[in-house]
């Protein structure tokens, strides 16, 4: 049993806007577009790629996954951010709250893995075209999916098992969702081994995928270099160009989220970061996508406009 005058934490009070009514109306503005920007890309390009037949291909299928993995992560916290802009100072359940950062976490690291891997599959098709389809072969690609998925559960798992439990009546979470970092800076029991594995965590989900896909596209950038025909160097950087868009952005908000000196409490510079690589990420992931791709454009007519013909 707890002390008698212990209070227990059922619900978290999020801050977010909320001390800015004008702010509150331009950030719901934003959501609003980031969201269904989000939902209706990565649901179309998700339709596109099991439905045309012409893009049941290594790199479309990795695309597929990463769509899916983007959809997930705008769903878990979005909506609830929405309808939280009509409110002062909302608030959440102790396990809503939970279940929101957790899936936040899972699918972020997720990403972080399934882009090394579509650098892996970009330096397969550039590097060693010949025999690109025995080394993306089916079997490899799924294994690679699965095990992106079994990493990143395990990895929130023991985040999960690490956190923080007495958190002294501190509920007041100065964001607009519920996430790690801010989640964490509220615990006042003993955080070592919770802090050590963050650390960890970052270093082993975050920085080494990262430095992975730098060193594989600098072996991509020098076999570009040694394709004689210019016409021939423009295809393959082509084919790497919307995926390093999609890395720049994504591991450029996160890097910095996460590099940056810590604080013991969180500022409104950690909702500007979180919110452009929780948000901006999938929101621009279909739009680098499809706007770049003629594949995916012809598989747009192939599908739908074959349907209006009907």
């Amino acid at each position: 049993m707890g002390a008698p005058n212990e209070t227990i934490v059922t619900e978290f009070i999020l801050i977010g806007l909320s001390g800015n009514p004008k702010g509150q109306a331009v950030f719901f503005t934003f959501f609003l577009m980031a969201y269904l920007i989000s939902t209706l890309g990565n649901g179309l390009m998700v339709v596109l790629i099991i439905a045309d037949t012409h893009l049941h291909s290594p790199m479309y299928f990795f695309l597929c996954t990463l769509s899916s993995v983007d959809l997930v992560i705008s769903n878990s916290g979005l909506p609830e951010a929405l309808v939280n802009c009509f409110f002062y100072m909302p608030t959440i359940s102790f396990y809503r709250c939970l279940v929101q950062m957790y899936v936040g976490l899972l699918f972020v690291v997720l990403e972080c893995l399934l882009l090394a891997v579509m650098a892996y599959d970009r330096f397969a098709a550039i590097c060693r075209p010949l025999h690109y389809m025995q080394i993306m072969s089916w079997r490899l690609c799924s294994g690679l999916v699965v095990y992106c998925v079994v990493h990143s559960s395990l990895n929130t798992m023991f985040n999960a098992l690490l956190q923080p439990t007495d958190f002294c009546g501190q509920n007041i979470i100065n964001h607009f969702a519920c996430e790690l970092e801010t989640f964490r800076k509220l615990g006042c029991s003993d955080k070592y081994a919770s802090d050590l594995y963050v650390q960890v965590s970052i270093l082993v989900n975050v920085l080494s995928p990262f430095v992975f896909i730098v060193v594989t596209y600098g072996r991509i950038g020098v076999a570009i270099l040694r394709i004689r025909s210019s016409q021939g160097r423009k295809k393959a950087f082509s084919t790497c160009s919307s995926h390093l868009a999609v890395v720049t952005i994504f591991y450029g908000t996160l890097l910095i989220m996460y590099l940056k000196p810590r604080a013991q409490t969180s500022s409104d510079e950690d909702k500007v970061i979180s919110l452009l690589y929780g948000v901006l990420t999938s929101t621009f992931n279909p739009l680098i996508y499809s706007l770049r791709n003629r594949d995916v454009k012809g598989a747009f007519w192939r599908v739908f406009g074959r349907k209006m013909s009907e």
